[in-house]
């Protein structure tokens, strides 16, 4: 993306060395943004500290609180402020029936999904109101509006980013703060894959039937590209969204239920 529509906005995304968070990060720096991302992967920040030169990357736990500490007081320094929080890190959490899952399972997933998104709001808040306000993306799921059997922990922690985002955006509205979430479908990529095969081993399913239906359960037949979710993560940034806010988006194909 080349259009310049973010020139000069200060944007931190969370898990952005890898995934949907790079495609994120790519897309805000060719819209002329300055972009700092934190990752666990050291390898994925090597990467994106190769292809993206300028911009910055840390390493952080999100659901660490001193690590997320630690991140905005380097990450304001060196980008002078902010003007856009995208909390993209999140992970898939276990699968399997209910009665299977362990207590430590499910906390982790809370903790990464949604608790890591609190930690990182408190910090970004002041930074943007500082800024004259700004934009928070928060990454949920087409698992935040519907049930998802075998997903419990996942599906719950996305329901909880909406209802997170929803609250937001009319508390800091009066601080011209814009808070919306994405909820993508099933995005093609080796996690989806990983999800993939452990929904077939705990229903007793082939792994190219699954497949089929991930594919099946989206009107449009098809998986999500990164680059559709980085697309509008930008427009919700630029000026074309300015008065969005509060909203649940749906980048999911026509997603009708999850299997």
């Amino acid at each position: 993306m080349t259009d310049q529509s973010c020139r000069d906005l200060r944007v931190l995304v969370t898990a952005g060395a890898a995934g949907i968070g790079r495609a994120i990060a790519g897309a805000f720096a060719g819209a002329g943004a300055r972009v700092a991302v934190c990752d666990v992967d050291e390898a994925a920040l090597a990467r994106f500290r190769q292809e993206l030169p300028g911009h910055l990357a840390f390493e952080c736990d999100v659901s660490d609180e001193d690590d997320v500490d630690d991140l905005f007081d380097d990450a304001l320094e060196e980008l002078g402020g902010l003007d856009v929080l995208v909390n993209n890190a999140g992970i898939a959490g276990p699968t399997g029936p209910v009665e299977t899952l362990t207590p430590d399972e499910w906390r982790h997933t809370m903790e990464i999904n949604i608790d890591g998104q609190f930690l990182c709001v408190r910090r970004a808040v002041p930074a943007l109101r500082a800024s004259g306000g700004g934009v928070i993306v928060n990454m949920s799921s087409a698992a935040g509006k519907f049930g998802f059997a075998h997903r419990t922990p996942y599906s719950a922690s996305k329901w909880a980013v909406v209802g997170f985002t929803k609250s937001l955006a009319i508390e800091l509205g009066p601080d011209n703060i814009r808070v919306n979430a994405i909820l993508p479908g099933a995005v093609d990529g080796p996690r989806i894959r990983r999800v993939i095969e452990a929904k077939a081993a705990s229903t007793g399913t082939g792994v190219a039937a699954m497949e089929a239906l991930y594919t099946r359960q989206a009107s449009l037949g098809r998986m999500i590209d990164p680059d559709d979710i980085a697309r509008l993560a930008v427009f919700l940034a630029g000026p074309g969204g300015r008065n969005i806010s509060g909203q649940a988006l749906s980048v999911d194909g026509d997603t009708q239920a999850l299997i």
